[in-house]
């Protein structure tokens, strides 16, 4: 068990060239700074330190060449120190990092050992752009404090509990599990968190309620969540299978790979670039931030209103099949910046589903506001909610919880 003056965790979240990270106080859930170093390698790195201790008027910025992740990791300890909040401090219990793709040997919070680390390297092929650079945060998190717990929270954990009609793919059985394909799920730390806050929204336990989760950002995805545990969710191998998304393709035929390969010449390469980055939105009308797409159909922009028809078209399918997989649903629930800043969105999503009992009232849908909320009617069977989700907030959780223990 940690010290009982340890209650401070800090999350790290280590991307390629950016590091985000936050420090609270699990006594309360309270932030106590929060920041992002990005463009790190390169001569204009940035580094945004947030203080929220006092007043939390003292936010500051410094620029210039930040060379590599153990410089970033330095920089971020500096301004917890300028602030009392230093990485030395006893009050400090763990630090949480998470790690996108952990397979299935992972079900919970991890303590890291080296056998962890090893095993989460074994994973690269499958999460090839973004465990190398939680590991990399990790290391480089160990070596600043080598006597600190260090935890590993999985974006996939969540949904392990997946049965396997859900999480296998219809391919030869030999060779899906010689190189591990199947159905992993992301955004775990999310669905998670939004599933349990909806169900205290309704004043029930978690095991009580079957909940629809619509993560809704530049990625997104949907879980099938029942009775508190994940019994399907949209992506899969990777992040590029299911809903329409800011630049990836989401469901596409698998032989639209191999005829692109055949007919137009492209490499392998080429084609995961197209569908990783140069599809979704900003593939079907130039951009993929929802705002502005809205902006071009207010005003008669035809390409942007096909857009915005084939992503809700996709919502819609997967709202429909979950529905039909959890055979009673008690709330389909919006999150992330889309989910939930887009109102029109919302409201497309459900439209025309008055028959599942799904309706949303417009003048609740129009309230913009930080906190869980029903946008339904009172007299709808099935609850409609817009649910702010915290992943950091759910890692440190996590994280105390496991270390407390």
């Amino acid at each position: 068990m940690t010290d009982t003056a340890a209650t401070r965790i800090l999350v790290l979240n280590s991307g390629s060239s950016s590091v985000k990270y936050q420090l609270l106080d699990m006594r309360d859930s309270s932030r106590l700074a929060l920041g992002l170093v990005e463009r790190i390698g390169e001569e204009t790195s940035r580094l945004v330190h947030s203080p929220l201790v006092g007043d939390g008027s003292g936010k500051r910025e410094r620029t210039g060449p930040i060379a590599d992740h153990e410089a970033a990791l330095k920089a971020v300890a500096e301004e917890l120190a300028r602030d009392g909040l230093g990485l030395d401090s006893p009050e400090l219990a763990a630090i949480g990092h998470r790690v996108v793709h952990g397979g299935l040997k992972f079900s919970a919070p991890t303590v890291i050992t080296d056998e962890v680390l090893a095993e989460i390297e074994r994973l690269v092929p499958v999460a090839p752009l973004h465990n190398p650079a939680n590991i990399t945060g990790i290391r480089t998190a160990q070596a600043l404090r080598p006597d600190l717990p260090q935890v590993a929270v999985f974006d996939t954990a969540f949904h392990t509990t997946m049965p396997e009609s859900a999480a296998r793919y219809a391919i030869d059985v030999e060779t899906a599990d010689a190189h591990r394909i199947r159905r992993y799920g992301f955004h775990g730390t999310s669905h998670a968190f939004v599933s349990r806050e909806t169900a205290k929204l309704l004043g029930k336990d978690p095991s009580e309620v079957n909940v629809i989760v619509l993560h809704l950002g530049n990625g997104a995805s949907a879980s099938a969540v029942r009775g508190g545990v994940c019994v399907d969710t949209s992506m899969g191998l990777t992040p590029l299978e299911g809903l329409v998304m800011g630049t990836r393709s989401g469901d596409i035929d698998p032989a639209v790979v191999f005829h692109l390969k055949r007919v137009a010449g492209m490499s392998t390469d080429e084609i995961d670039v197209l569908l990783n980055k140069k599809s979704g939105l900003v593939g079907l009308c130039g951009d993929n931030d929802m705002r502005e797409i809205r902006r071009r159909i207010d005003e008669g922009d035809q390409r942007a209103l096909l857009a915005f028809e084939i992503y809700i078209h996709r919502l819609k399918k997967y709202i429909g099949s979950y529905y039909a997989v959890l055979g009673r649903v008690d709330a389909v629930v919006f999150t992330a910046g889309v989910g939930e800043n887009a109102a029109p969105v919302r409201a497309a999503a459900i439209a025309g589903l008055e028959e599942l009992g799904l309706v949303v009232d417009a003048d609740l849908n129009a309230v913009r506001a930080d906190a869980a909320r029903l946008i339904s009617p009172e007299y709808a069977r099935v609850a409609v909610a817009v649910v702010p989700t915290d992943e950091e907030l759910e890692i440190a959780r996590q994280t105390y919880a496991l270390v407390d223990a």
